[in-house]
């Protein structure tokens, strides 16, 4: 692992502080020569949320030995004819996927989505710079009980419809609450899309929030719905991810039912009473409806919006 100290140089870069880190990488704050603010990304050893060490407590010290226990990080994905493997990456798998990334994202133009400016590699590892994003993340907001925007959401919908359409982003595959940045001015950016490679066929996402291991817009329509339905109940619809059959292209009897058993849920006003009625069909479309997409979800909530 490279661990970086402040006031070290890496490259053009001097580092200012640790930020945080997820399953598969460490983020610092640091500056151009220009005194320009950006953010360093720099893979880890190895990686997979059930192999990064984690905190005995939640606590504002962020550390890049540990990560908060309220958080969710990303796992390794490797799909294969007979379904997925769920293991972790190496750190030579990890480099890989963070060029990979980096090439994606510097081809990307949204105000919604975090820019990777450049990527250089820096004592044989390779690091990603990119824009240094100043707010909160959504999990930030959630925990301490502060205000929830559903334009916020549709903010997010319409700029992955954008990136789509475009052929820039066909979609982000780990939304999650960690991954979704609010600015002071009250814009949305997203971070973190699932690190992928089509000729490894792995993509890295958090399976509490693509349950299905998705890899194409519903995956982001899915963590929508799921995230919605942990704001409003303050619980995950589904407490066991993966689903045994996800990636699996069999599509038999067994699995319909399989499938039909898992995606079983309580409903959110069961939870919470005062949930709005539209919006618990919300969910509903988001979580169990194949057919329900980016362009109905920004249908659905632009009317929820107008009649709120």
């Amino acid at each position: 692992m490279i661990k970086l100290e402040v006031g070290e140089s890496i490259g053009t870069y001097r580092v200012l502080e640790f930020v945080a880190r997820g399953g598969f990488s460490l983020v610092y704050l640091a500056e151009d020569q220009q005194g320009k603010k950006v953010a360093l990304k720099v893979g880890d050893v190895a990686g997979g949320g059930r192999y990064v060490t984690r905190f005995l407590e939640i606590t504002d010290s962020r550390q890049p030995e540990g990560i908060s226990p309220d958080e969710t990080p990303a796992e390794a994905i490797f799909f294969r004819q007979d379904g997925v493997r769920i293991d972790f990456l190496d750190v030579h798998e990890i480099d890989e996927l963070i060029q990979s990334e980096s090439a994606l994202l510097q081809g990307c133009k949204s105000p919604n989505l975090v820019h990777t400016k450049e990527c250089f590699t820096h004592e044989g590892r390779s690091i990603a710079v990119q824009d240094y994003v100043r707010g909160k993340t959504l999990r930030e907001k959630i925990r301490a009980l502060e205000g929830i925007r559903l334009n916020w959401f549709l903010t997010i919908v319409r700029s992955l419809s954008k990136l789509s359409d475009k052929g820039q982003l066909k979609y982000h595959g780990d939304l999650k609450p960690e991954n979704i940045i609010i600015k002071p001015s009250g814009s949305v950016v997203m971070i973190d899309p699932a690190m992928r490679s089509e000729l490894r066929d792995v993509i890295t996402t958090t399976p509490h929030y693509n349950p299905l291991l998705l890899r194409d817009s519903k995956a982001d329509v899915m963590a929508i719905g799921v995230m919605l339905y942990e704001i409003l109940t303050g619980v995950l619809p589904f407490d066991e991810v993966p689903w045994k059959f996800a990636g699996s292209e069999q599509g038999g009897e067994e699995e319909r039912l399989s499938l039909s058993y898992f995606l079983s849920y309580p409903p959110a006003k069961d939870l919470n009473p005062n949930t709005p009625e539209a919006l618990s069909r919300i969910v509903y479309r988001c979580l169990i409806v194949p057919e329900y997409g980016l362009a109905e979800l920004e249908g659905d909530l632009v009317d929820f919006l107008r009649k709120d």
